[in-house]
C-alpha cells in the first residue's frame, strides 16, 4: 500500500488520474437518477397480511347494485387460494386500520359505497407478496366488476409503508366555477388513465343525474274526496316506510315502533325512468270518503330536476379532487409524464403557466380559462407531497451537517484546504450509495421483477455515513501531520500513514459491511443497509487513494514541512 500511494504521488498525471477517475465516477453515479437507471421513492412496498377494496358507484345507485358488484368482486376473490376470509361491508365503511384513518373509511354512510376486507395467509409462509397479488388481480376484477353499473370505481387499497395518505397522487383543482370544475377534473382524470403507471384513477365528487320530486296535488286532492296526509301517508309509506304503531314489552322501558313499508319487490322499479314511477304510482290507490278507489298517479305530479351534488371547499374555495394509485413503480415518474401531458392537452382550453420558483408546490400549475378568463388552480398533494417533504428535510440535514462538519474541522486544522479534503471524503460517499442501489436494483428484478428504489432510508444511511467517512479522513490527515512534523519528506509521509492506516480503516468498513446485511434484507429498510454497506465501500476507497492525493495539493501541509525544517536547522544551530 504504502509503494502503491507513493507511485501515485510521484507525477502529476497519476495524480491528475485519481481525480479524474474519481470525477468520472461522481458524476456517472448522478447520472443515474434523471437517466432512471436509478428510481427514486419515498418508501417501497411492504408485503401485508391483508387489503381493501373500495368500491364506489354513481351516486343514484341503490344498494342492491352494490351488493352485485361485491358479490362479483367476492367471487374473483374467492378464486385465490391465499385468501382466507373475505369481509364485505355494505353502505359502510369497513373497521379503522392504518390507511382508513386518513382515506376517510370511517365517513362512508351512502348505498352505493362498500367495502370489501381481505385477509391473507400469513406473508412469511406464502411466496407471492400482497402487492404482486394486487397487481395481478387488479385488472381482471375491475374489466369484469366495473362493468356491472356504468361509472363504477374499484379500488384496492393496500397497507401503507410510511405516513398514510389520500392516495398515492393527488390532485386539487380549485375554481369559482362548478361546470367548469367538473370538465375540467375529467379531463384530468383522462390524462391520468393515460399515463403508464396510474391505476384506479377516481374523481371525487357527486354524480349528477334527474331525480323525480312527488308533489301533492292540493286542488286534485279535494276534488277525489281525498286528504293531503292520506296522500303524504301512503307516498311514505310506499317508498321509504314509517312508523305506524308501537310495541309495549318487559325487555324494553320504552316503547317500540312497528315500522312498515312495502315488501322489497313491490317498492323496486321495473327501470331507472319516469314511466316507471308513474306505472308504480297507477298500481297505488286510496279510498276515498264515497268509497272508491282513486289511483295516486292522478292526485301526484311527477318533476323532473337535476341532483345537488356535494360542494366540496377547501381554505375557503370550491375543489374538487381527482386521485390515483401507483402499480409497483415511483409516484413521481408517472406525475412528471402526467404533468407533461397537462402542459400539452389542456392549452386548447387554458393558458397553462408553471409556479414560479422552488417550493413545496413547484409542480402546481395555475389555469385560465381562453373565453371566460376564470382562473384555476391544479395543485398537487398526496404521498408525492409527503414526498417533496421528506427529501426537502433530509436534504436540509445533510447541508447543515455538512456545514457544521466543515466549521468544526476549521477550528480544529485551521486550514480551509484541510476542511476540505474531510468534507469531500464524507460526500463522495455518494458513489457507493446510488452504485449500490443500481446493483441491488438489477439483481432484484432478476429475482422478483419489481424494482429495488432509492428511498428516504437510503438518504438517511448516506448521512450517517459522513461521519464514518470524516473519521478515515481525519485518520490520514492527522498521521501525516504528525509524519511532517518529525521531518519526513510530505509525499512519504502521507504515502506511510494510508499504509500504516489502511488496516483499521478495512476493519471499520467491514464491521459496517456485516452489521448491515440482516438491515439490507428489510423490505422498507433496505434502502439504509445498501447506503451503508456499497457507501462504506466507496468511502474506503476514496480514504484510500483519493484522499492522499488531495493532501499531496494541500498547502498546509506544505506549511508544515517547511515549520519542520526550521525547527531542525534551530536544532543543528544549537
Amino acid at each position: 500500500m504504502e509503494k502503491i500511494v507513493y507511485w501515485i504521488l510521484q507525477t502529476k498525471w497519476r495524480k491528475t488520474g485519481v481525480i479524474l477517475i474519481v470525477l468520472a465516477a461522481l458524476g456517472a453515479s448522478v447520472m443515474m437518477l434523471p437517466t432512471k437507471l436509478v428510481l427514486a421513492k419515498m418508501l417501497p412496498g411492504k408485503s401485508a397480511n391483508t387489503f381493501t377494496i373500495y368500491i364506489d358507484l354513481p351516486t343514484n345507485s341503490s344498494i342492491h347494485q352494490t351488493a352485485m358488484v361485491a358479490e362479483c368482486v367476492g367471487k374473483h376473490l374467492k378464486k385465490e387460494r391465499e385468501v382466507t376470509d373475505i369481509e364485505t361491508y355494505l353502505g359502510q365503511g369497513a373497521p379503522l386500520d392504518y390507511a382508513g384513518l386518513v382515506k376517510g373509511s370511517d365517513f362512508k354512510r351512502m348505498k352505493y359505497q362498500a367495502e370489501v376486507v381481505v385477509n391473507l395467509t400469513d406473508k412469511h409462509t406464502r411466496e407471492e407478496p400482497s402487492y404482486m397479488m394486487v397487481h395481478r388481480i387488479r385488472p381482471e376484477i375491475q374489466q369484469d366488476c366495473e362493468a356491472m353499473v356504468e361509472g363504477t370505481k374499484i379500488k384496492f387499497i393496500e397497507m401503507p409503508s410510511g405516513p398514510p395518505t389520500l392516495a398515492t397522487i393527488v390532485i386539487e383543482l380549485y375554481g369559482k366555477d362548478d361546470k367548469l370544475l367538473r370538465h375540467t377534473a375529467a379531463r384530468i382524470a383522462d390524462i391520468l388513465k393515460k399515463t403508464d403507471g396510474l391505476v384506479d384513477v377516481d374523481v371525487m365528487q357527486d354524480t349528477i343525474f334527474t331525480k323525480y320530486e312527488l308533489v301533492p296535488d292540493k286542488e286534485k286532492i279535494l276534488r277525489s274526496a281525498l286528504s293531503v296526509d292520506q296522500v303524504n301517508n301512503i307516498l311514505y309509506l310506499a317508498f321509504k316506510g314509517m312508523p305506524i304503531a308501537v310495541k309495549n314489552t318487559r325487555n324494553q322501558q320504552d316503547q317500540i315502533p312497528i315500522f312498515v313499508r312495502l315488501s322489497e319487490k313491490s317498492h323496486r322499479f321495473r327501470k331507472n325512468s319516469k314511466e316507471a314511477l308513474e306505472e308504480k304510482l297507477a298500481s297505488l290507490k286510496l279510498m276515498n270518503r264515497m268509497g272508491m278507489m282513486v289511483p295516486l298517479k292522478e292526485v301526484v305530479n311527477i318533476t323532473a330536476v337535476p341532483s345537488s351534488p356535494t360542494i366540496f371547499r377547501k381554505n375557503l374555495k370550491n375543489m374538487v379532487t381527482i386521485t390515483a394509485e401507483c402499480d409497483l413503480v415511483s409516484q413521481v415518474y408517472p406525475l412528471l409524464d402526467a404533468r407533461d401531458k397537462m402542459l400539452k392537452e389542456l392549452t386548447d382550453e387554458f393558458n397553462v403557466t408553471k409556479e414560479p420558483g422552488i417550493s413545496t408546490y413547484m409542480f402546481d400549475l395555475h389555469l385560465k380559462d381562453k373565453q371566460t378568463g376564470q382562473k384555476m388552480l391544479l395543485r398537487w398533494d398526496g404521498e408525492m407531497k409527503v414526498t417533496l417533504d421528506t427529501f426537502r428535510d433530509l436534504g436540509g440535514a445533510f447541508i447543515a451537517a455538512l456545514v457544521l462538519m466543515f466549521l468544526l474541522m476549521v477550528v480544529y486544522y485551521k486550514s480551509f484546504a484541510l476542511s476540505g479534503i474531510v468534507l469531500a471524503g464524507s460526500f463522495l460517499s455518494i458513489i457507493g450509495v446510488i452504485t449500490g442501489h443500481w446493483v441491488t436494483d438489477k439483481i432484484q428484478l432478476y429475482f422478483t421483477d419489481t424494482n429495488f428504489f432509492l428511498t428516504a432510508t437510503s438518504l438517511i444511511g448516506f448521512i450517517s455515513l459522513m461521519g464514518i467517512s470524516a473519521r478515515s479522513s481525519l485518520l490520514l490527515i492527522d498521521f501525516s501531520r504528525a509524519l511532517i512534523a518529525k521531518g519526513f519528506d510530505k509525499k512519504r509521509a502521507i504515502a506511510v500513514a494510508t499504509a500504516t492506516r489502511a488496516k483499521p480503516i478495512l476493519l471499520t468498513a467491514v464491521a459496517i459491511i456485516l452489521g448491515s446485511l440482516l438491515l439490507a434484507t428489510d423490505p422498507i429498510f433496505g434502502g439504509l443497509g445498501v447506503a451503508l454497506i456499497f457507501g462504506s465501500m466507496a468511502a474506503t476507497l476514496v480514504s484510500l487513494f483519493f484522499i492522499p492525493v488531495l493532501m499531496d495539493n494541500a498547502g498546509a501541509m506544505d506549511w508544515l514541512r517547511e515549520e519542520a525544517l526550521k525547527k531542525e536547522k534551530k536544532e543543528s544551530k544549537r
